[in-house]
């Protein structure tokens, strides 16, 4: 972005403004001192407002510009961003140092949107989530929330970030309760439907409840987690290795608390103190080639691992994508306080 083309002078008028916005397409302009220090920003709202109220082209644009604006740090994060101009219904937020300065702008178009992408994705958000009761007595599991915003939230905008725009969320357990949020997922910058299990049909059954086979290789999650997962690069890798079915798969440690023997024979050769071990788990994130897809059963319960197990028996190549950065499944409320920064409830 041009930050001189959607900054204005504190002493510009109510024309200057509306010349900055159609320059720089922004649908937000600032307004800062010489020194740089923003004191106001304008929007195209802001200007029909000043019009109507009888202001004038050259009107002081002091007069109609929002002090009480919102701003972010430069070292905020994505995540951060996304939920204060979601929260505020924001389109652009100004991006100022420790004394106000203005370096940089986020914009909502760019933060979320990415080049469209032609795969569809499927969350899973149907279980029950017996190992949080009660906490999902009234809640669906995946509508709790991490840093004020719903998990399943998270994940369509994650999913929109990457290009992806039309997303099916598989529902039963208070099923009307993520309809009632998500809607048709416009207010997501995406297409939502709904995949309706009359009884529980695992983490791939629902993928038997798809209108149309898709075209291109589809995106399947699990609803309950917390990640920035670089879906993209996982769908590039996926086509790349002419995968049938690419898994996610995230590095855990374990630390056994106890000494370990090596034997050679009834001798021992050495003991290792409490050894850190590393194993690659199923991470919960897939993507499927829709060639597969008709192999799932319909009407019964049918994991990704039985699906994963359908293939490898058949000789089928099904390659691993190791993620890296935050993941987090929300599977029991230890996992839940951690996501929320140590706090059990919000």
């Amino acid at each position: 972005m041009n930050l001189e083309a959607c900054t204005l002078s504190p002493t510009g008028t109510i024309e200057d403004a509306m010349r900055s916005l159609e320059r720089s397409g922004a649908e937000i302009a600032l307004v800062a001192s010489a020194e740089g220090v923003v004191l106001g920003t304008v929007t195209d709202g802001d200007v029909r407002r000043a019009l109507l109220a009888g202001s004038g082209l050259q009107t002081p644009i002091a007069q109609c510009m929002h002090r009480g604006f919102a701003s972010v740090g430069p070292d905020a994060g994505r995540a951060e961003v996304i939920d204060l101009m979601q929260a505020r219904r924001l389109s652009g937020v100004p991006v100022v140092d420790d004394q106000g300065r203005l370096v940089g702008l986020h914009l909502l178009h760019e933060i979320l949107g990415s080049e469209a992408r032609p795969n569809e994705a499927v969350i899973m958000a149907g279980g029950f989530g017996a190992r949080l009761w009660p906490l999902t007595e009234t809640t669906p599991k995946p509508m709790l929330k991490v840093a004020g915003r719903p998990i399943l939230e998270r994940l369509v905008l994650h999913l929109v970030s990457v290009g992806i725009q039309r997303i099916h969320l598989a529902i039963h357990h208070l099923g009307n309760v993520i309809e009632e949020h998500f809607a048709d997922g416009s207010r997501f910058g995406c297409r939502i439907s709904y995949l309706r299990e009359q009884t529980p049909l695992g983490t791939a059954g629902a993928l038997s409840l798809l209108p149309v086979l898709p075209e291109h290789p589809i995106v399947v999650m699990n609803g309950d987690l917390v990640t920035e997962a670089d879906i993209g690069r996982m769908l590039d890798f996926h086509v790349g290795q002419a995968a049938a079915t690419t898994l996610a798969a995230r590095s855990h440690f374990e630390t056994i608390p106890f000494g370990c023997i090596e034997l050679d024979g009834v001798r021992v050769r050495q003991i290792e103190e409490k050894p850190r071990i590393a194993k690659l788990v199923n991470a919960g994130i897939y993507v499927v080639e829709p060639r597969v897809l008709p192999r799932i059963p319909s009407g019964r319960e049918f994991a990704m691992t039985d699906l994963i197990a359908d293939l490898l028996s058949r000789n089928e190549p099904v390659c691993a994508f190791e993620l890296e950065g935050e993941w987090i499944d929300i599977g029991q409320k230890e996992t839940l306080r951690r996501a929320r920064g140590g706090s059990p409830s919000e």
